[in-house]
């Protein structure tokens, strides 16, 4: 019984060490101990002292098994862990601590256009909720970027790419306060092409919301 004890005392100094990689083993072991001890409860007849002893320890690991089935269903510290927002593109720099929303152009507004089509307020609806609930008061950075390619269409109403990039996050940031976040925590920013995202003139049309999540 005092080696039962210890190897509970033992699993339990395990988990609280952070031993993830363990838990799945512990766990199973733990079901096979708790089996045996039911077995010598069934099998006490009448030794009321020892089966009530058995009957504590049984429902101890009970208790031990629930946790540990617990820690098994939470993410893994640095697997699956890191900040992002469902059904959204997002990428985490862990040493920056930011969280980064990536918005393609294509899907925010119309071609060599600043304003928003109204089939992007449901995303920005969510990335917006997103932020108070789990960043509230964290800064946030909205960024326009575009391609290389000379305005054509709206030529008239914009400078540069850069000019339309700018515009495009100021859009963004404006309907982001409109959802309740604070303005003043919004810094917005317009790259242009100055900071292309691989080859693909679609990938390179975009706003990306950077959220510092510490």
């Amino acid at each position: 019984m005092r080696m039962i004890g210890m190897g509970v005392l033992l699993c339990g100094l395990a988990v609280a060490g952070g031993c993830q990689s363990k838990l799945h083993d512990e766990n199973k072991a733990l079901w096979e101990q708790n089996r045996e001890l039911q077995t010598r409860v069934d099998e006490g007849h009448g030794q009321a002292g020892q089966v009530e002893q058995l009957q504590g320890e049984l429902a101890a690991r009970d208790a031990k098994i629930n946790e540990l089935q617990n820690q098994l269903r939470a993410p893994t510290p640095g697997a699956g862990a890191q900040p992002g927002i469902e059904g959204i593109e997002t990428s985490y720099n862990a040493a920056a601590g930011e969280m980064t929303v990536n918005l393609p152009g294509d899907v925010l507004f119309d071609s060599g256009r600043a304003t928003l089509k109204d089939s992007a307020k449901a995303t920005l609806n969510k990335v917006a909720s997103a932020i108070k609930t789990d960043y509230s008061g964290k800064p946030v950075r909205v960024e326009g970027h575009s391609d290389s390619d000379p305005i054509q269409k709206t030529k008239g109403q914009w400078q540069d790419n850069r000019h339309l990039s700018m515009m495009r996050a100021l859009e963004v940031t404006r309907y982001l306060a409109s959802q309740g976040i604070p303005e003043k925590q919004i810094a917005t920013s317009g790259f242009g092409d100055t900071k292309p995202r691989g080859n693909k003139k679609e990938a390179n049309r975009r706003v990306e919301i950077v959220v510092v999540t510490r």
